[in-house]
């Protein structure tokens, strides 16, 4: 298998546990690995002090922690890259599998049970609306 295999990370954790089976998953089908970090805001704040100025924005953090998790997940036998993307974690996945043409997404099982379930989670869109296979991986236990 060639392609694409799109993981979404947010920082945490469990998100991490997510990427290192993606990467796996990658690995073992011959896939190139993509990793997005999604922001839901357009939140820009210019920040001065003296005479340096920095522009912060949610893109911008979301890109870096992509871009993080990317250089954690390094490999000699797969090409990785990353992104932020705009929108709510789940919606932004499906985008960029769209865009990508991926073969898979790959999701972590977090807020899977009690309330989460019942008001929604990123897996569960994702399972529902994603035009390619979708792997759920066990990230609620180390």
């Amino acid at each position: 298998m060639t392609g694409v295999v799109i993981v979404g990370v947010d920082g945490s954790e469990t998100a991490l546990r997510a990427a290192k089976a993606a990467q796996q998953l990658a690995i073992g089908l011959g896939a190139n690995l993509r990793v997005v970090s999604a922001f839901d805001t357009n939140r820009t704040e210019v920040v001065e002090i003296g005479t340096d100025r920095w522009i912060v924005s949610d893109a911008a953090e979301a890109e870096a922690v992509a871009r993080a998790v990317a250089e954690q997940l390094a490999d000699d036998r797969l090409e990785v890259t990353y992104s932020s993307a705009r929108g709510k974690p789940g919606e932004a996945l499906v985008k960029e599998a769209e865009i990508h043409d991926a073969r898979l997404i790959v999701v972590g099982n977090r807020r899977m049970q009690g309330i989460g379930r019942v008001l929604g989670s990123v897996a569960n869109t994702v399972a529902h609306t994603a035009p390619c296979d979708v792997y759920i991986a066990k990230t609620d236990a180390p």
